[in-house]
C-alpha cells in the first residue's frame, strides 16, 4: 500500500510506481509486482516463527524427553528443565534449536501465507465480502489447509530435532552432522520418517488453532469495544490458541516422535507404534508431555501471533 500509487504503461511492458511500498521509484512489471507482495505477505508469518522458537524451545526438549522415555518421568517441567540447566548448561535447554530455527521461517510464513489464501479462496467461492467476516468454522477450515504445507516443511526437521533432543551420548555433534548419519542410515527416507504424522498432527490442530483464535479475538474486541483487538487481547487469544492446538494433536505427536527417534525397524508405521505404545503403556501414554506442550502453548503461541499481528500492522502502515 502506497502514498502515491499511480501507475502509467508508457513502456508497454512494465508500470511504473512514482512510489513502491518500500519508498523506491523503478520500473516494475507485473511479475515484480507479485513477488513483493508474496515476500511481504510471507513476513508476518516468518517473524511469528522466530518468536515462538525463542519462547518455546526449552519446553518443547521436556516435551520430547518425556515422550520418548521408555517409562513415565517423575518429577514437574519447571524441575526437569533445572535439572537439564545444571547438568547441561543454558545451552543444553537449546539442543536441537538449530532445525527449528532453519524450518520455522519458511514453515510459519508458508503457513499463515497459506491460511490468507485459503480465506480468500473461501470468500470467493461463497461470494462473501471483504467486509465480512469469515465464520469460524470458515477460519477452522482455512487454518485446516495451512497445516499441510507446515507439516511438509516440518516432517523432516522435526525427525533432526528430536533425535538430537533426546540423544544424551554425544552421537550428533550439530545439525548437519545428524542430518549426515540419519541420512547414511537410510537416505531420504530415514530424513523425511513421520511426515506423514506431522500432517496428521498439523491438520486438526492448526483448524483449532486458528478457530480458536480468531473466535478469542472477536470475543476480546467486543470486550473492549474495540475494533482491533489490543496486544493484551492479542497476546491471551495466541496463547488460547496455542492451547486449543496441543490438546488436539498431542496423542499424534507423541506417537510422531516415538517413530521419528525409534531405531530403524522398530516400527512399520503409525499405526504400530500406536499398537505397540497402548498395549505396553495404557492409552495414558499418549497424552505423555502434555504439561510441557500446554505449559509452552501459551507463552509461545502468544509471542507468535503477536510477532505476525505486529509485523502486518508495520506493514499495512507502509
Amino acid at each position: 500500500r502506497t502514498a502515491d500509487s499511480s501507475l502509467s504503461d508508457n513502456s508497454g511492458k512494465g508500470l511504473k510506481l512514482s512510489t513502491t511500498p518500500f519508498g523506491l521509484s523503478k520500473h516494475l512489471t507485473m511479475s515484480d509486482i507479485s513477488i513483493i507482495a508474496s515476500l511481504v505477505g510471507l513476513a508476518p508469518g516468518a517473524f511469528g516463527g522466530l518468536c515462538s522458537v525463542a519462547v518455546g524451545h526449552p519446553i518443547d526438549l521436556i516435551k520430547v524427553r518425556q515422550q520418548t522415555a521408555a517409562r513415565a518421568i517423575s518429577g514437574s517441567t519447571i524441575g526437569m528443565l533445572h535439572g537439564i540447566f545444571i547438568k547441561e548448561g543454558f545451552h543444553g535447554l537449546y539442543r536441537g534449536v538449530a532445525a527449528p530455527l532453519l524450518a520455522v521461517t519458511p514453515a510459519f510464513a508458508v503457513s499463515f501465507w497459506s491460511y490468507d489464501l485459503a480465506g480468500r479462496a473461501i470468500r470467493k467461492v461463497g461470494n462473501i465480502e471483504d467486509s465480512r467476516d469469515l465464520s469460524i468454522g470458515q477460519v477452522a477450515v482455512a487454518g485446516a489447509w495451512s497445516g499441510v504445507p507446515l507439516a511438509a516443511i516440518f516432517g523432516p526437521t522435526d525427525r533432526i530435532k528430536c533425535l538430537m533432543q533426546v540423544d544424551n551420548s554425544g552421537k550428533y555433534r550439530n545439525f548437519m552432522d545428524c542430518l549426515a548419519k540419519t541420512y547414511h542410515d537410510g537416505g531420504l527416507r530415514s530424513v523425511f520418517r513421520g511426515t506423514g504424522s506431522c500432517v496428521l498432527r498439523d491438520v486438526p490442530g492448526n483448524a483449532a488453532y486458528f478457530g480458536t483464535y480468531e473466535c478469542i479475538k472477536r470475543w476480546s474486541c467486543q470486550l473492549e469495544g474495540l475494533e482491533q483487538a489490543s496486544t493484551v487481547g492479542t497476546l491471551f487469544a495466541g496463547g488460547c490458541a496455542g492451547v486449543a492446538n496441543w490438546i488436539v494433536a498431542i496423542p499424534i505427536d507423541t506417537l510422531k516422535s516415538r517413530l521419528q527417534t525409534a531405531p530403524n525397524g522398530t516400527y512399520k508405521n503409525l499405526f504400530d507404534v500406536f499398537q505397540s505404545l497402548v498395549r505396553t503403556e495404557g492409552p495414558t501414554a499418549l497424552f505423555r508431555g502434555l504439561s510441557p506442550a500446554l505449559l509452552r502453548a501459551f507463552p509461545a503461541n502468544a509471542a507468535c501471533l503477536c510477532g505476525v499481528e505486529t509485523v502486518k500492522g508495520l506493514l499495512e502502515k507502509r
